[in-house]
C-alpha cells in the first residue's frame, strides 16, 4: 500500500509540474514583453503608438506609428477567415456526411500533410502561384488579396480537423430524430447539427484565427511589406508579425523597444480575440 501511495503522489507531482510548467512560460512571456513594451508606449505616448500613421526609424526624429501595421493584420486576418472558415466546415461536413469511404483516408491524410507543410513553403506556393494570377488582374500581385488567400489556405487543415471532430462528438440521435420528425438531410446538418457542434467549432475558428494573425514568414513573401495604410485590396501592406521579423535583427534602442512594443500590441490583440471567442462560445453553449 504504501509503494501504490508513493507512485500515486510522485505521478501527482509531476502531472502538477507539468501543467505549472505552461503557467510559468505564459507569465515569463507577459513579464518579458510587457516589461520592455509598457515603458516605451507610455513615453512616446499610447495614441501616438497605436494612431500614429508613419513608421520612420531611421529618420531624425524617428516615427513610431503602428496604425498602418495594425490595419494590415486586421485586414489580412479578416480575409483569411472569409476565406478559410466557410471552405474549412464545409469541407468538414463533406467528409463526415458526404465523403465516399475511399476517397475519405486520402482526403484525411492530404489535410493531415497540409498541417505539416513549413509556413515557408506556403509562402513560395503563394509567391509563385498566387502573386502573378493576382498580378494579372491588378497591381504588382504582392497584396492584402494574395495574404488573404494564401492564409485561408494555411488555416485550412485547423479549422477541417477541429470541426470535423466537433461534428462527429454530436449524438446520432439527433441526425436520426431530425430526419424523424421530417427534415431533410441537408436541414438536419445545418440546422441541428452544426449548431450542436458549435462550441467546437468556435474553438477551430480560434485557433485557426490564432494561425493566421500570427504567421509570418508566408506573409513576408506575398503582402509587399509596405508599412501603410493599404487602400484596396490590390494594395500591398505590412503585418506587426512580419514589420517584428524584418527589424528585429538590426534595431536598436528606441527602434528596438518599439518593436518589443508592437509585440505587446500584438499580443493583447490576440488576447481580445481569445476572450471574446470564448464569451461566444460559452454563450452558445448556454442556449
Amino acid at each position: 500500500m504504501k509503494k501504490q501511495a508513493f507512485k500515486e503522489d510522485f505521478f501527482r507531482v509531476i502531472f502538477f509540474l507539468s501543467a505549472a510548467m505552461a503557467i510559468v512560460a505564459i507569465l515569463l512571456i507577459c513579464i518579458f514583453i510587457f516589461m520592455n513594451g509598457l515603458p516605451f508606449i507610455a513615453k512616446h505616448g499610447i495614441f501616438n503608438f497605436l494612431l500614429g500613421k508613419d513608421w520612420s526609424p531611421s529618420n531624425t526624429p524617428a516615427s513610431f506609428g503602428i496604425l498602418p501595421m495594425i490595419l494590415g493584420s486586421v485586414s489580412i486576418t479578416i480575409g483569411a477567415i472569409l476565406i478559410g472558415v466557410p471552405t474549412g466546415i464545409f469541407t468538414s461536413v463533406f467528409m463526415v456526411y458526404y465523403c465516399p469511404k475511399a476517397l475519405y483516408a486520402f482526403l484525411k491524410s492530404a489535410v493531415n500533410l497540409m498541417a505539416a507543410i513549413p509556413s515557408i513553403v506556403y509562402g513560395f506556393f503563394g509567391l509563385q502561384l498566387l502573386v502573378p494570377w493576382i498580378r494579372s488582374f491588378s497591381g504588382n500581385g504582392m497584396s492584402v488579396l494574395t495574404a488573404s488567400i494564401l492564409l485561408g489556405i494555411m488555416i485550412l487543415p485547423t479549422i477541417i480537423s477541429l470541426t470535423e471532430s466537433a461534428i462527429r462528438t454530436v449524438p446520432a440521435s439527433y441526425y436520426s430524430g431530425s430526419l424523424a420528425l421530417g427534415a431533410s438531410h441537408e436541414r438536419t446538418i445545418f440546422r441541428v447539427i452544426l449548431p450542436a457542434a458549435s462550441s467546437g467549432i468556435f474553438s477551430a475558428m480560434i485557433l485557426g484565427i490564432g494561425r493566421a494573425i500570427g504567421e509570418t514568414m508566408a506573409v513576408i513573401l506575398v503582402a509587399g511589406n509596405q508599412p501603410i495604410i493599404p487602400s484596396g485590396i490590390f494594395e500591398g501592406t505590412r503585418t506587426m508579425t512580419t514589420n517584428i521579423v524584418l527589424e528585429m535583427a538590426y534595431a536598436s534602442g528606441q527602434h528596438r523597444e518599439a518593436l518589443i512594443a508592437t509585440s505587446a500590441v500584438l499580443f493583447v490583440f490576440i488576447l481580445m480575440i481569445n476572450a471574446c471567442f470564448a464569451y461566444m462560445k460559452g454563450k452558445s453553449a448556454h442556449e
